[in-house]
Parts: structure tokens; C-alpha cells; sequence
């Protein structure tokens, strides 16, 4: 009863997160521990709750030569620490009504808590936190399970024309580079993978100064340090891991073509685009809302679906990452029509490089952007998101409160200048899935 209590009493506090909560301005406290890791606070009293993100440069772009070993390594931090098992570490979360959450993407690992912040369930969420981070045990079995079902995700992939072509696209736009390994793995690193590399691996990127924490909650900064380091005083300092390739500039276009036995054709059209600290970055995230990042307003929507009705959906979209990320164009239209959607996404992408948006757009777009951001603010865990990004790539703390005044700053001309410099119309990848693409 006592635990399903606790539960109710959580329920209530997150779904109010949904509620919009205005705010002016966000008053970002930062500082490194001693052992170099960057932490980013905001105090936020209208809930008595504390979400934390802990984030590694540790994730599927440090797989080396196993692809799949960042994924499963942070798959692994609950499957058993400090000598408990999976289920005694979700008991003693779900006893104080706390959330753990954890992921791996191409860029970041991370591990999460969400807690109620009443001294009856703050220590053991943050104590039981620490556990999981800091003293994981690997056991055996929990690596033949996990590793057992990254193989099954693998093979579900291979049957997905949506996996394969995204796959396909990030091996053509990367090559050699880190980036186009799938974090997922592949059929070869899946069957080398030991638990052995699991724990060399957490050695060595599971480190303080390879952390970067985002703490927004009800509590004062004082305990926001003593949070901080009850959670890493268990890691080693260690050392942040070499800085990544940059990643080359394509040197021709390229279309791939793979059959696949369905009704659709999934078509898949960019180039590198830009890192997250790119000091274009915001003059191309004007620039591609008008394009293909409007929704409904895009003038890829309006060609493909409006104007021909050759796909329910299209979108374009600047994906910024530590190195350079995608420029990535993608939709999904009927097999028999591959050949007149493509042509017409290329011919608005062509004339939308040599012209640029024009005025009513380009305005539309920016009362778009500068009118929706404080809704990806208003909740603790949407807030946590952008600090923890923040932290992640280094930018600077009013990163959140000059963000409107950096969107108002793109003019017409910087929309035009920008994408001549920076998409090259005569080098884009084109990927095509389906039995368009036989």
C-alpha cells in the first residue's frame, strides 16, 4: 500500500509538468567539480520534484570497432549495482516514487532521475542513483539478455525499409568516420561483442571529466552540489576522450538504390550539415523552417502533398551533432511515384538554394520559432533536456534566454548567403528503399 501510495503521489506531481509555466528569463547556475565535470542548475520551486541528467561522451560515436558496445554498456548500468539486482535497484526507485531513466544515441549516453525532493525519498533516489552509475556489477546474464535482444532489435531493423534507408544514408554521408556506424550494432560486432569489452569500455568513458549534469528542481544550490557529488564520488577523475574526426566534405553526389517488397518507396536526400556550436547554426535553422521544418507552412508540404498528393508527410531538418550532422530530407510516397516525387523535392531544394525565402515566409516562420520556444520550456524535463545539451556541447549559459534574439537576427539576406555557402546542390546522397528502388 505504502508503495502504491508513493506512486499515486508521483502520478500527480508529473502530470502536472504538463502545465505551461512561463518564463522570462532562466537563471542558470554553472560550475565544474572538482574532478572536471560541467554541471548546469536551475531552481524551480513550482514543483517539489528534481529532475538530473547525467551525460557521457560515451556513446555509439566511441564504439570503435564494435558497433552496438555504447548502446549495451548503458543498457547494462541497471541490470545489477552494488551487488542488487535489476529488481531490487527498481524496487528501491519505485519506493520513493522515483523514475530512472537511461539511453545511447550517436553523440551522448545518459542516465536520469526523476524524485520527489522530500528528505523521505530524496536520499535513496539519489543514493540508489549513484549505485547504478558508479558500482554496476555486469552480471553475466543480464549481458547474455541484453546482448540477446539487441540481436532480435537487429533483425527486426533488417525489416524495416525506414531503418535500412537511414542506415544506408548515414554510411554514404560518413564512410570512414565514426558517424556512420549504426549505434545498434551490426551482425558481425553483435557476435564479438564479450562482456569484457562492456567493462573496459565503462572504465574508460564512464569518468567525471568526461560528465556533463543538468539539475532543474526544487532545490537551492548548495544542495544541487551535494546532489553532484553524491552521485559521481564514486567515479574515477579520469580523462575526456580525444576529440572526433571532423567529418569530410562529400566530393560528389552519390544515389543508392535498394529493393525492398513494399507498397512504399522511403527516399532519403542530404549532406553534412552542421555542428551544434556551428556559428551558422541559427541562420540554418532559420533557413530550413521555411523549406521543409514548417510543418503544414513548408513549402515541401505544400509541393509534394498539397500541390500533387504524392505523400501524407515531408520534412527537412538540420540534425547538429559534436561533428557535423546531417542535412536530412526525407519522405515516403507510393512505389510507381518515386521518380516524379524525387525530381520535385530536388527542383524545390535547387530553386530554394538559388532564391532563398522570401519575405511573408521567412516572417511567418520566424513569428513560428520565436512563438512556440517557450513551450519547450515549460516543463521541468523539457528544460532538463536543453541544459543538458547545453552542458553537452559547451554553450554558453544565457544560451536559453538569447535564443529568441539570435532567431530575430536572420534576415533574408543571411538566409540566402547561408545556404549558398552551405548546401551544395551537386553533392547531395540520395537513398531510395523500396521497389522504387530496384
Amino acid at each position: 500500500m505504502r508503495t502504491n501510495a508513493l506512486w499515486a503521489t508521483a502520478l500527480v506531481v508529473i502530470a502536472t509538468l504538463i502545465v505551461p509555466r512561463a518564463h522570462a528569463t532562466h537563471q542558470v547556475n554553472s560550475w565544474d567539480t572538482p574532478d572536471g565535470a560541467r554541471v548546469l542548475f536551475v531552481e524551480d520551486r513550482t514543483l517539489p520534484i528534481l529532475d538530473m541528467r547525467i551525460v557521457f561522451d560515451a556513446a555509439g560515436s566511441r564504439d570503435g570497432d564494435l558497433p552496438g558496445l555504447a548502446m549495451l554498456t548503458n543498457g547494462l548500468l541497471a541490470e545489477g549495482a552494488a551487488g542488487r539486482s535489476a529488481q531490487e535497484l527498481a524496487e528501491r526507485f519505485e519506493s520513493v516514487g522515483a523514475q530512472f531513466d537511461n539511453g545511447s544515441l550517436r553523440d551522448m549516453a545518459y542516465v536520469g532521475l526523476r524524485t520527489l525532493t522530500d528528505e523521505k525519498y530524496l536520499g535513496t533516489a539519489v543514493n540508489t542513483l549513484a549505485e547504478v552509475l558508479t558500482r554496476p556489477d555486469f552480471p553475466q546474464a543480464a549481458f547474455d539478455r541484453e546482448l540477446a535482444r539487441m540481436k532480435v532489435a537487429f533483425q527486426a531493423r533488417l525489416q524495416s525499409p525506414a531503418e535500412i534507408a537511414e542506415e544506408a544514408f548515414f554510411k554514404a554521408l560518413y564512410a570512414d568516420h565514426p558517424y556512420a556506424q549504426p549505434p545498434g550494432g551490426t551482425r558481425k560486432s553483435l557476435e564479438q561483442i564479450t562482456l569484457q569489452d562492456v567493462e573496459a569500455f565503462y572504465q574508460q568513458y564512464y569518468v567525471a571529466r568526461n560528465a556533463s549534469i543538468a539539475i532543474v528542481g526544487a532545490v537551492d544550490r548548495a544542495q544541487a552540489e551535494q546532489i553532484v557529488n553524491t552521485v559521481l564520488k564514486g567515479l574515477p577523475a579520469g580523462s575526456r576522450p580525444e576529440p572526433l574526426p571532423s567529418v569530410a566534405a562529400l566530393d560528389r553526389a552519390q544515389t543508392i538504390k535498394i529493393n525492398f517488397p513494399s507498397k512504399q518507396s522511403h527516399i532519403y536526400l542530404g549532406q553534412p550539415g552542421m555542428r551544434r556550436d556551428d556559428p551558422d547554426f541559427f541562420a540554418l535553422y532559420v533557413a530550413n523552417h521555411p523549406f521543409g521544418g514548417g510543418g503544414f507552412s513548408s513549402r515541401l508540404v505544400g509541393t509534394i502533398r498539397e500541390d500533387h498528393g504524392l505523400a501524407y508527410s515531408v520534412s527537412s531538418y538540420f540534425s547538429p551533432m559534436r561533428e557535423k550532422g546531417p542535412f536530412m530530407i526525407n519522405l515516403q510516397t507510393r512505389a510507381d511515384q518515386t521518380d516524379q516525387a524525387l525530381s520535385l523535392l530536388q527542383a524545390e531544394l535547387e530553386k530554394y538554394v538559388a532564391q532563398g525565402a522570401d519575405r511573408e515566409e521567412l516572417e511567418r516562420s520566424l513569428s513560428n520559432i520565436t512563438g512556440s520556444y517557450p513551450l519547450s520550456l515549460d516543463s521541468n524535463s523539457k528544460l532538463l533536456g536543453s541544459l543538458a545539451m547545453m552542458a553537452f556541447y559547451d554553450l554558453p549559459v544565457d544560451y536559453l534566454d538569447t535564443y529568441i534574439a539570435n532567431v530575430r537576427k536572420v534576415d533574408q539576406n543571411a538566409v540566402k548567403q547561408v545556404l549558398k555557402t552551405r548546401i551544395d546542390i551537386d553533392k547531395l546522397v540520395t537513398v531510395i528503399v523500396g521497389n522504387g528502388g530496384s
